[in-house]
């Protein structure tokens, strides 16, 4: 008489998950939707979104929509929209379609825009 949605047959929205500054991960995230990090990940991340709070550190190789820093960063990234606040410290190679970058912001690398294709 009364039955349940199939769950599985229902898209579930993409949603956010974050990282607690007492939490390391050691090997690769994945999402459709959002991750920010306070803690510490050593891996690769793929997320439409990705943050590193103030407190945060990523070692690896990030492939992302957009990528917000405001912490530490080690590695390589691929992006669209990249944004550098004032309290991020990069060391890596990334990859970009769009570019903000605050003043006091620690860079080290190679920024290189994207091709239109």
């Amino acid at each position: 008489m009364f039955s349940k949605p199939d769950a599985a047959a229902a898209p579930r929205p993409a949603g956010k998950s974050v990282l607690a500054h007492d939490l390391k991960i050691t090997g690769d995230v994945t999402t459709t939707g959002s991750v920010e990090v306070h803690g510490v990940v050593e891996g690769n991340v793929a997320a439409q979104g990705f943050t590193i709070g103030p407190d945060g550190m990523v070692k690896g190789t990030v492939s992302a929509e957009s990528f917000e820093l405001k912490g530490r960063f080690e590695g390589r990234a691929s992006t669209d929209t990249l944004t550098l606040r004032a309290s991020a410290d990069v060391k890596a190679d990334i990859t970009y379609a769009a570019i903000t970058i605050e003043s006091g912001a620690r860079i080290e690398g190679r920024f290189t825009k994207a091709k239109k294709g």
